[in-house]
């Protein structure tokens, strides 16, 4: 270990904290490191200072990891830790993900006084929300329910839900896991019900491409399975150039080496959409996520994507 604490980047949100003090523990316990040898700087991102705006009006992926990157790339910090679905397929140049934790529960919680499921919400009544993704998704089920945008961390969130703002709302089982508030959540949809999003439960550490020590330090928190299904599922995202504008669902899944992958893209309002499943062997992740996207992109047509606001 270098002299001082090795730092790492996050967000200073209940979750981001939780994630990060999560990845300091494991580097702790992997390396038997004291309380001094890890700690961790809390970064203000473009996502958290604007509140008043959709995130897909505010310039897409990357919203919550790039100033944090920033400093990851001046030296500032030593790693950086994110939510995987923050992340833009495309890194920043000179940084790599250098371990992916063990993939949570990857389903979408459905929360409500009103109503134990998304199909049993009355007529009209009001879904707060703001991911096209699940918006869409909404709308392809329910279409006489209305979608509102629905900024703010999860307890920013659930306070909104119980003022009213909406009569529903949707967040990760695993973030609400993580807080301890799970008993929120009036039940979690199947992926059947609602396909989550690309890498959804899972935690990156990124770290300076080149950085040997950190990227050795980082090497036993790194789960092979998850590293292998978040592959698959970014590289779908990334042949669709997928951005917080387009409604852009995937998950793979992997038994005994074998990969299951479903992917789904929907027009904003949910009225049109297009899905494929897919299964080959996990050591083809990549090339199985990126063929689905080019698949998908032939069932939908060369006009789908571009003619979504």
């Amino acid at each position: 270990m270098p002299a001082g604490p090795h730092l790492i980047g996050t967000r200073g949100s209940p979750l981001a904290l939780w994630q990060a003090r999560h990845v300091r523990e494991c580097l702790m316990d992997a390396h038997s490191l004291g309380e001094g040898d890890v700690d961790l700087a809390v970064i203000t991102t473009s996502g958290d200072r604007i509140q008043d705006q959709p995130l897909r009006d505010l310039g897409g992926k990357g919203l919550f990891t790039k100033e944090i990157d920033e400093a990851l790339l001046r030296g500032d910090v030593a790693l950086a830790v994110h939510s995987m679905k923050d992340l833009p397929t495309t890194l920043p140049d000179r940084l790599s993900i250098a371990a992916v934790l063990p993939r949570a529960d990857v389903r979408d919680a459905f929360l409500s006084p009103k109503a134990a499921s998304l199909m049993e919400l009355p007529p009209g009544a009001v879904v707060g929300t703001s991911s096209l993704r699940r918006g869409a998704q909404v709308k392809r089920r329910r279409p006489d329910l209305r979608v509102i945008d629905f900024r703010g961390n999860v307890e920013t969130r659930l306070r909104k839900l119980d003022e009213g703002v909406a009569d529903a709302t949707l967040l990760a089982m695993a973030g609400l896991d993580r807080l301890g508030l799970a008993s929120k959540a009036a039940s979690a949809l199947s992926a059947d019900e609602m396909l989550p999003a690309v890498a959804q439960g899972a935690i990156a550490v990124l770290a300076r491409t080149g950085d040997e020590e950190t990227h050795a330090l980082l090497a036993p928190l790194n789960d092979p399975d998850t590293e292998t299904a978040v592959t698959c599922e970014r590289a779908f995202l990334a042949r669709l150039d997928g951005s917080c504008r387009t409604p852009i669902a995937g998950l793979a899944e992997i038994a005994d080496g074998i990969l299951r992958f479903r992917g789904l893209i929907l027009s904003p309002g949910g009225a049109e959409w297009h899905d494929i499943e897919v299964t080959g062997a996990a050591a083809n992740a990549e090339a199985l996520g990126r063929d689905a996207g080019d698949e998908l992109l032939v069932r939908a047509g060369p006009n789908f994507l571009a003619s979504l606001p």
